[in-house]
């Protein structure tokens, strides 16, 4: 067996040892792709070259978008912002069946589009609409398994930090990721409400919302303005060219800032925390895209992603037996992995495979980032399960069986978007940021 070989089977072999195992993330990648290293270069040349391919991998002005997303959130977390987003989202779903159960699903799509975080979301929408559910008479467990798979629409809906990282991994545009994932994010939260609108059937008492007045909902939706003029500034910013993601992403620091210190809802002590908050997750997620540069170079130089779409491509040339293939190892992988390690480890697998078939990059991040989004609601590490059966006051375990339903749909929602390129890619080539 020659080196390359070697060193591609150590690092197969040990990330998939060191990640059943329950090692972190990061570490379950540097400690293989180390070794490997070793076996490439040798002992004295592995250490430079782990560190040359770690800088490289930060070194880059679009990832500097990602702190500051990040920043952002927490600030508009911090500044009261949640609530004003829940209730206009109360506002309009209106009288929909079992309406709080579907301002859930409004207010997590429009607060993760603010915070770019499904997490946060989760938590955020939870708290405040856990003790209004309560009161009129939700069961808790079905109302946090409606909080759980409604927060991941905040990652399709820009700004998304996942699209940046998969924008750096694949070298597409910020720009033309943000827009192609606006519609399968609605669609995310289309599916949720269907499912809800199913089991109200079955929940006849609940009941129903009070009417808002036309005064009442124009006293919301300007509380709610603030943040969606955040929104409207950092997305159309980009599309006209007025700035960069990173840029944009500065910019909505500053407006988050300003509004939290004008309105009092953040106060000058409370910033310590708030950015210390956002450089710990910051931290995790910049270690991961450094790591990934090592493991990026470990493979190109053992040839595994040729190797895999020879495989591939040897089992199937027609793009849709392909597509499946890569959507059901991207749901299994989903269930033991967190999105943004995911993206680094099989993007440089997949995308090699895609483009042979003529699928567009674009297209194809959207459904990467669309399947991810379901392992943060999956059993057993779903981050978005755990965060959102606490908030509510729930066991986890009773969020299991419960969310079926939701997966099912979400699932058949994926395949729709992976079928239907024009889901992804109208948008994009609306805006010229995509050629037909």
């Amino acid at each position: 067996m020659d080196a390359a070989s070697l060193a591609g089977l150590i690092l197969i072999v040990g990330m998939i040892v060191l990640i059943g195992v329950g090692l972190p993330i990061a570490i379950a990648i540097a400690l293989p792709c180390t070794i490997s290293a070793i076996v490439l270069v040798g002992a004295s040349g592995a250490p430079l070259v782990m560190t040359q391919r770690i800088f490289a991998a930060n070194n880059s002005f679009v990832l500097l978008a990602i702190p500051f997303f990040i920043l952002a959130g927490v600030l508009m977390n911090n500044g009261g912002i949640a609530g004003r987003l829940v209730d206009l989202a109360k506002v309009l779903v209106g009288r929909a069946p079992a309406p709080l159960a579907q301002t859930s699903i409004a207010a997590n799509a429009i607060f993760g589009a603010v915070s770019g975080a499904s997490v946060a979301s989760a938590a955020a929408v939870g708290t405040i609409l856990t003790p209004r559910m309560k009161k009129e008479g939700y069961d808790m467990k079905f109302a946090a398994t409606v909080n759980v798979a409604a927060s991941p629409a905040g990652m399709l809906i820009p700004p998304s930090n996942t699209f940046i990282v998969y924008s750096l991994v694949s070298s597409t545009s910020v720009s033309a990721l943000f827009m192609a994932g606006i519609i399968p994010g609605l669609m995310w939260a289309a599916a949720c409400a269907l499912v809800v609108a199913w089991y109200a059937r079955r929940m006849p008492d609940l009941p129903a919302q009070e009417r808002v007045t036309l005064r009442q909902a124009l006293i919301v939706v300007w509380r709610a303005l603030p943040a969606l003029v955040m929104m409207l500034v950092v997305i159309g910013g980009l599309l006209a060219g007025y700035f960069t993601a990173t840029e944009s992403a500065v910019i909505a620091v500053l407006y988050a800032l300003v509004f939290g210190l004008v309105t009092r809802s953040v106060v000058v002590r409370d910033l310590y925390g708030i950015v210390l908050t956002a450089a710990r997750t910051t931290g995790v997620i910049m270690l991961l895209v450094g790591v990934s540069g090592a493991l990026s170079w470990i493979l190109a130089y053992s040839r595994i992603p040729e190797q895999v779409a020879d495989f591939m491509l040897g089992i199937s040339t027609n793009p849709t037996v392909i597509l499946i293939i890569i959507m059901i190892v991207l749901l299994v992988a989903g269930t033991v992995m967190d999105p943004t390690p995911e993206i680094l480890i099989f993007t440089p697998i997949f995308l090699p495979v895609v483009t042979q078939l003529g699928i567009d990059p674009i297209h194809f991040g959207a459904m990467m980032v669309f399947n991810m989004s379901l392992g943060n609601i999956s059993p057993p590490v779903g981050n978005n399960l755990f965060v959102g059966a606490k908030v509510g006051g729930v066991p986890v375990e009773s969020v299991f069986t419960r969310i079926l339903p939701f997966f099912a749909a979400l699932v058949v929602a994926l395949f729709l978007v992976v079928f239907i390129p024009e889901l992804s890619l109208w948008l994009p080539t609306m805006a010229g940021l995509v050629t037909p």
